[in-house]
């Protein structure tokens, strides 16, 4: 049975509409593996060229000839030698003139049997993959939805449309567990053209695909009168989301939850029942903090922005509910705020501060020969050092301390100068020692 050029025209159609493509792309697969089938008939040493006619469907197979500027340097084409000759001779052509010269034609029957392999194959799927991407590729970071098609070592395999995406186990929820013709959401999170399966990337642990549930679900979201500041997750289990509003109309918290919790439902039934903490967002780091421990009361938050440390200061009773399970909550709010945070309880920073404030007391005592009251007294306005009494001015010192004259303050500060000089003499000395180390010890 041989194909008809018809037919061929047939398949070429029956072909783009199953892969999407346009009827040329097939075509023009086909000429290539006609081309890649001939060289291995008439040898690679031949520039070979293959056409489909578009109208009739006939297959023409064309041997490629260049008249050369010496007929010794031609290997195996003595028709090329021939035509320099002839049509030189004429001066109908010119060295360099390519000639095609028609060779008999493949077996159809045996070339279309293998037509949905090979270069063809390979050809279209190149063609599905760059459409692919150009569909794809400004839906990074957005919701898609498809149908589980496969799942392979719990890894799914999701149509969508005429393209394929993969969720990785990695990127599935905990709690997820989908079958076979099951619908599926998920945020697509990269696209790889170079991947040899599916190349869009899906994920549902990713933050954007909490982002973008709430903007489906709170329109303020959506339309950017209330934006999404920080999202911290444990896929699965727990999350938190700052929001905030420049709306002062507008309850950016309540508008996230709905009547009722009407709006969040929906995101949590989606997230498989995973908790969702809405928090507002403020430029206020403290408020921010405390607001995201909220309804544990907080009392007091030192923060050191240099270093990115948080102190919060806790009652004892609350610690463990402020540290969560496994410290998933501080734990989250810590991602969330972006810097590292430490608790500690009431009666610890109490019993701190008693005992630094005992350290500076008796420091001053030692090295400035001070009474105990006054050294007390400095301690107990913050000296921390007596570097930062070197460095106070008379005037401030007089007015953190009420009731020091400026001759007292004036002393006070010479003292402490005068300590820091000497330290740095001998750490000076110290430095040019070979043994300095040991001496410091």
């Amino acid at each position: 049975m041989s194909v008809g050029s018809t037919e061929i025209l047939l398949v070429a159609e029956a072909v783009a509409r199953e892969k999407g493509v346009q009827r040329e792309v097939v075509l023009s697969a086909i000429e290539e593996a006609l081309q890649v089938a001939a060289k291995k008939k008439y040898g690679c040493e031949h520039e070979l060229r293959a056409t489909v006619d578009r109208k009739t469907g006939e297959l023409r197979l064309y041997r490629e000839l260049i008249i050369p500027s010496d007929s010794t340097e031609v290997s195996g084409s003595i028709k090329a030698v021939k035509l320099e000759g002839d049509y030189l001779q004429d001066g109908t052509a010119s060295i360099g003139t390519v000639f095609l010269e028609q060779l008999p034609p493949l077996d159809a029957t045996r070339f279309f049997a293998q037509l949905t392999r090979g270069v063809v194959v390979a050809k279209l799927r190149e063609v599905e993959r760059a459409q692919q991407y150009e569909e794809f590729k400004d839906y990074v970071g957005e919701i898609l939805q498809g149908v589980v098609d496969k799942i392979e070592f719990g890894n799914i395999i999701v149509k969508i449309g005429t393209a394929e995406a993969v969720i990785s186990k990695n990127n599935l929820l905990k709690t997820d567990h989908y079958r076979y013709g099951e619908r599926v959401k998920a945020c697509l999170s990269g696209i790889d053209r170079d991947a040899k399966g599916p190349q869009l990337t899906l994920s549902r642990i990713h933050n954007d695909f909490l982002v973008k549930l709430f903007e489906q679900e709170v329109p303020e979201v959506y339309d950017g009168i209330i934006s999404i500041r920080g999202v911290a997750r444990d896929p699965g289990s727990r999350s938190k989301v700052a929001v905030y509003t420049g709306d002062g109309t507008i309850d950016p918290v309540g508008s996230c939850i709905g009547v009722g919790g009407s709006r969040i439902r929906p995101i949590v039934k989606e997230l498989q029942g995973e908790k969702i903490d809405v928090i507002p967002w403020s430029p206020n780091k403290a408020k921010f903090i405390i607001d995201a421990f909220s309804p544990i009361p907080v009392s007091k938050v030192v923060i050191d922005e240099d270093a990115g440390y948080v102190e919060v200061v806790i009652a004892e009773d609350h610690k463990s509910a402020a540290i969560g399970r496994r410290g998933q909550n501080i734990k989250l709010i810590s991602e969330l705020v972006g810097m590292h945070i430490s608790l500690i309880t009431e009666e610890d920073e109490v019993r701190r501060r008693q005992e630094e404030f005992s350290e500076m007391t008796n420091l001053f005592i030692r090295e400035l020969d001070l009474e105990e009251i006054l050294a007390q007294v400095l301690a107990s306005e913050g000296y921390s050092s007596i570097s930062a009494l070197a460095k106070e001015s008379v005037g401030e010192l007089t007015r953190k301390i009420s009731g020091l004259d400026d001759e007292i303050a004036q002393e006070l500060i010479n003292r402490a100068s005068e300590h820091e000089a000497k330290q740095a003499a001998t750490d000076g000395k110290l430095a040019g020692c070979p043994h300095a180390d040991q001496h410091r010890e």
